[in-house]
Formats: structure tokens, C-alpha cells, sequence
């Protein structure tokens, strides 16, 4: 079985700083893959580098086996660990438009929309202006945009942030039924406990080098 992601030996410096020396994983298909380390530790610049944001100084990324092209990015979800939803357009209207930009047709769009709506518990909240949202219903709307085009690889940067127990709980259903439907899923989360509980395997990351790299089990075993 061939990698969803390989990621060979990126660099990136902004100035002075290096954000990321040297860091290598790989990750298949269905399985949910822990990216982990503290705040500032390279782990954005890393997803941002594998998703074409930033370009690497050094190093190689591949996606589905080759280069990252427009097609490509059609087959990926993610949610940034910057939200950034219209602020000023209703909810429905903002996932519909953010799902044609993923390519779905209009109405195709509304159809899968209506049952994420209803999933999430946003339905009777469509009509609301994103604003007038809380933060946890805006995180969930994050959640259905990185999902509607039902992508084959689901990169999610903090997806518990601002989210209740009973919404977490459902977020982490959602998240591993992804996985078993044979989805790549990459979490950056700085919370070893929510790692613990859905990945098989991770990368650590800290001042931008991979400190460990491998299956959760193992790693616990070494550093009870």
C-alpha cells in the first residue's frame, strides 16, 4: 500500500528562525496520524508546507504519490488552525460557496450540506449570520467545510478547539469514521491524551525536529 502523504526531510527558515529542520513521516491510507508537539513547534509550518501554502527550503512532499496539483487539492479537507469563516454571511450560504470552490456543484453542495447541518446541530442555525454563532458552532461549520467534498485525505489542526464534551465526542465519531472508510486523516493537536485515544502513530515535533516517529504503543512503552 502505497503513502497518502510522504514527507522527506522539509526545511523551512523565515529569517533567522528555522520553523522546521529536517522533519520526514509517512502516512496511509485510513489511519488517523498524530502530529504532536508544544505551541511554536513547527507543526502548522509543516501542514502548511505539505499543502502547498508555504514552499519548503529544502525537502519533498508527495500527496497520492505525486506533486501537489489543483486536481489534488480538490481531494484534501482541512481545517486551519486559524478559522476563518465569513463573518458576515449566513451560515449556509458560506459552506455552499466554500464547497463549489471545492468543486461540487451548487446543488449537490446543498444536499450534502443539509445532512452535515443535521449531524452537527446546525440545522435550525443555517439562516444565522456566522457571527451571530458561538464558538463551538463555528468550529463545527469548520468541521463540515474540511468535509463536504468528501476528500480522501483530512488534515485537521486543532479540531477540538472550542468544542464541548458532548460535541467532542461527536467530532472524534465523525473523525474515525472517516478513517474507516479507508481516509487519511492528519491531526496537529498539542493534547497527548486526544492523541492517545484516535491515532495509531505520530510524528513529535519540537523547536521544528522530529524528537519521535512512530506507533503510540510503543512510544508509551519507552517513555512511560
Amino acid at each position: 500500500m502505497n503513502p497518502t502523504v510522504a514527507v522527506s526531510h522539509l526545511s523551512k527558515s523565515f529569517g533567522r528562525v528555522q520553523a522546521v529542520k529536517d522533519v520526514s513521516f509517512e502516512v496511509m491510507p485510513g489511519e488517523i496520524f498524530g502530529l504532536l508537539g508544544p505551541n511554536g513547534a513547527g507543526k502548522t509550518t509543516a501542514i502548511r508546507m505539505m499543502l502547498d501554502i508555504f514552499k519548503p527550503d529544502a525537502g519533498d512532499v508527495r500527496v497520492f504519490g505525486g506533486k501537489m496539483t489543483e486536481a489534488t487539492k480538490n481531494r484534501i479537507g482541512y481545517l486551519p488552525e486559524e478559522r476563518g469563516l465569513y463573518q458576515d454571511l449566513k451560515l449556509e450560504q458560506t459552506l455552499v460557496y466554500l464547497a463549489t470552490l471545492k468543486g461540487l456543484a451548487e446543488a449537490d453542495a446543498r444536499e450534502r450540506l443539509t445532512h452535515w447541518l443535521k449531524r452537527l446541530e446546525l440545522y435550525e442555525h443555517r439562516n444565522k449570520k456566522v457571527q451571530e454563532l458561538s464558538r463551538g458552532m463555528q468550529q463545527k461549520a469548520q468541521i463540515i467545510s474540511a468535509l463536504i467534498h468528501d476528500p480522501d485525505l483530512l488534515v485537521i489542526d486543532e479540531p477540538f478547539s472550542g468544542l464541548d464534551p458532548v460535541n467532542t465526542r461527536l467530532v472524534k465519531e465523525i473523525i474515525e469514521e472517516q478513517s474507516a472508510a479507508g481516509k487519511a486523516v492528519i491531526m496537529s493537536t498539542h493534547q497527548m491524551y486526544q492523541v492517545e485515544a484516535l491515532c495509531s502513530r505520530i510524528v513529535l515535533i519540537d523547536h521544528g525536529s522530529t524528537v519521535l516517529y512512530g506507533q503510540v504503543g510503543e512510544i508509551k512503552r519507552q517513555f512511560a
